[in-house]
């Protein structure tokens, strides 16, 4: 597979990587079957974060077997403060078992306390200079679902790559991709299927590409069958046709932008509800056609959307600002009847 250099680097990486969040929902010995499939396919860039619970140890033990020196590894880390960026980043070389680790980033900052926080004297970028310094981090970035942030990220020398979602529905970040590849960052494309709401990954890698502004795109992938179709999606990208942009059109018209894109900040609900499986369900029964499939395994579940106690802490923590709480008795009038 070609590769890019992920801006100035001097990385040399896939325009597609896998996306580590899903790895925690699998086994290890699944998580390494879809890593071998990467290699395979040849896919080198992985990105996953300390806070995705056992995704870090997973694709460190499958390192161990299937061989480091396959992969540019890119991880990150809510780390704000110094010496909690410091511990995030000793953690993520224990759990991965790596002496360095190629991008570091600093993860989710979406509001400027976070970045003063960040950028203060004893701030967590203190404690990623320092790892940089030493060699257990190589490069910085920072990732972000704040469009404003993102403009100011961008002009910032010390973060060496961007990432930030961008896909089919979601294009608030264009200008500032355009930006990025003029200042040469690496443009790292999260939530290329808006979370799983786009079910055509075909077309919604195809069109990532064609726009041609993005580094790599990661999504998450959680098989061996994800990582070939993935593959073989980039690889025909190119001109998209009459009916790929009235499909496009289509999905754009379906889904607008008041949508759960799955990310699971918004998690742990203290009812244990399963926010983002709430509106999974909810979009198979109502955008899909399959409301029997997905009314059955709603109901099969001992907490559902019924018991929210409309508490907040979930909107809270939402980097897309959802209007949770009524979002979930809309899932509740679906599922009634």
């Amino acid at each position: 597979m070609y590769k890019n250099e992920l801006g100035k680097t001097g990385l040399m990486v896939t325009p597609v990587g896998l996306g580590g969040i899903p790895l925690q929902r699998l086994s290890q010995e699944e998580a390494n079957e879809v890593i071998r499939e990467c290699k395979y396919q040849g896919i080198n860039f992985i990105d996953t974060a300390n806070g995705y619970t056992v995704s870090e140890s997973y694709i460190g033990n499958a390192l161990d077997e299937i061989g480091r020196e396959n992969f540019i590894i890119a991880t990150k880390a809510m780390g704000y403060k110094y010496e909690d960026m410091k511990a995030y980043i000793e953690k993520s070389l224990q759990d991965m078992h790596l002496e360095y680790i190629d991008l570091y980033q600093v993860h989710n900052c979406s509001k400027e306390e976070q970045f003063e926080q960040l950028m203060a004297e004893d701030g967590g970028m203190k404690a990623l200079l320092e790892a940089k310094e030493t060699g257990k981090i190589k490069h910085i970035g920072i990732t972000s679902h704040s469009v404003d942030l993102m403009k100011k990220f961008v002009e910032m020398d010390v973060f060496e790559t961007i990432q930030f979602p961008y896909n089919i529905v979601e294009q608030q970040i264009v200008e500032v991709f355009k930006r990025a590849k003029e200042l040469g960052r690496g443009i790292i494309c999260m939530k290329p299927l808006a979370g799983g709401a786009i079910s055509n990954g075909d077309i919604a890698l195809r069109y990532i590409m064609s726009e041609d502004l993005v580094t790599v795109t990661i999504p998450g992938m959680d098989s061996a069958d994800q990582v070939r179709n993935n593959v073989q999606s980039v690889f025909h990208a190119g001109r998209l046709t009459e009916t790929d942009n009235k499909e496009i059109e289509k999905i754009r018209a379906d889904l607008g932008n008041d949508f759960c894109r799955r990310c699971g900040y918004c998690k742990p609900c203290p009812q244990g509800i399963d926010i983002p499986g709430m509106f999974l369900f909810e979009g198979y029964a109502s955008r899909y056609g399959l409301k029997d499939w997905a009314k059955a395994r709603y109901s099969s579940l001992e907490v559902n959307a019924s018991d929210c106690v409309e508490c907040g802490l979930c909107e809270s923590k939402c980097p897309y600002e959802l209007p949770i709480r009524e979002k979930l008795k809309k899932v509740v009038e679906v599922f009634a009847d």
